[in-house]
Order: C-alpha cells, then structure tokens, then sequence
C-alpha cells in the first residue's frame, strides 16, 4: 500500500517546463519539488540565478555555497523569504549525528531536514559551522514555487510539465543556464528529442 503513496507523492522529482507552458515565470523552469500532497506543492526554481551574491545577504554561507555563490530566484512567492536546500549524502549525516559534539544520533544533522534522498532543507538561522562539514552542496534560494490543492495536478494534465527524476548534481548546477536542456538529454525516451528544441526564434 505504500507504493500508491510513492506513485501520488512527486517530493523529490523535477518538474520540467514544457515549450507549451506559457507563464513567462516558467520559461524554460527546472522545479524541484519540495513537498507534494492532497494540500499542495511547493519546490523551487533550479535554474534562474540572481546577479546577488549570497554573501551579501547572509553572512557564514556565501562560502558554503556552490558555484556560481549566488542567490537563485526559486520562484514569485516570497520573494523577500531565502530558503536553503542541500545534498548531505545518508552516511555524513549519520556521522555528523553520531559524534559527540553533533548530539543526537542515527543521522539527525542539526538544522538539516531531509526531503528525498540525499536533498533536503537547511535552517539559514542555524550556525553555518555545524552544518558545513557535511554539506555536499548547498543553494540559496529567494522565493518559492507554490501551488494550491489539485493545481499542479491540473498543470500536468494540460501538459504543462515533464516530471522526471531529479539528481542530487541537479541542486548545485555549475551550469545552471544549460540545466533545461541537461536534464531533458538525459532522458531515455521521446523527452531527450525536446532538448533539442530552438529557443524562442526572435531570440536568435
């Protein structure tokens, strides 16, 4: 019976605009979703970086941060709220909850809530020290992607977004500008043909 909640519940998985999505928002938006049930969805945008350095707003994570160190703009709700996602691999977080100084054990990292897999949300009011050696990645983000009860569901219906697996490289991106098309080449079905697809044309 669990594999229905595992089948309904798209924590964890990437959605992917399709060329048909029309929100300018969503242009081209790599979405990782973050929480996802019968009250709604919520994730944030992977690939949308801000000329802001994350330095320059909170203090003791610009250099936990991965390149490019900046803040992302993880979607148009809440704007002015920054939320932190990182990759912390099971056994670092096991070992980080099982030494002494760490307090609790069987990998309870102090400030990090695990999500899916090796994601999860880090608390920015926790001291960056605690969490920084066993952070295998870390983004900022300013801003989510929110949606109502059955919202997203009537966006995949009209074939708003690709939902494709998400991998742990996906958060921290070198190259987040090319993420789109990255994650649809990887695809091994009809998908990997859309990478291909030419940007808008005035754009050329």
């Amino acid at each position: 019976m669990s594999f229905m909640t595992e089948v309904s519940s798209l924590t964890g998985r990437l959605l992917v605009a399709t060329p048909a999505l029309a929100d300018p928002n969503f242009d081209r938006a790599v979405v990782l979703l973050l929480d996802h049930d019968e009250e709604g969805s919520l994730g944030v945008v992977l690939n949308r970086p801000t000329p802001v350095d994350v330095a320059d707003i909170l203090e003791g994570w610009g250099d936990l941060a991965g390149a490019p160190g900046v803040v992302f703009q993880g979607g148009p709700v809440s704007l002015d709220s920054a939320l932190g996602v990182a990759v912390v691999p099971g056994d670092e977080a096991s070992a980080a909850g099982s030494r002494p100084r760490g307090g609790g054990g069987g990998g309870d990292l102090v400030g990090f809530r695990r999500v899916h897999g090796a994601i999860g949300l880090v608390d920015l009011e926790a001291p960056p020290e605690l969490l920084s050696p066993a952070l295998g990645s870390l983004r900022i983000f300013a801003g989510y992607s929110g949606w109502g009860p059955g919202q997203l569901e009537t966006e995949l219906a009209d074939g708003a977004w690709y939902v494709v697996e998400s991998e742990p490289g996906d958060v921290s991106s070198p190259d987040p500008e090319r993420l789109w098309r990255a994650v649809l080449r990887r695809q091994r079905s009809e998908l990997a043909m859309v990478a291909t697809y030419p940007d808008d044309a005035s754009m050329n």
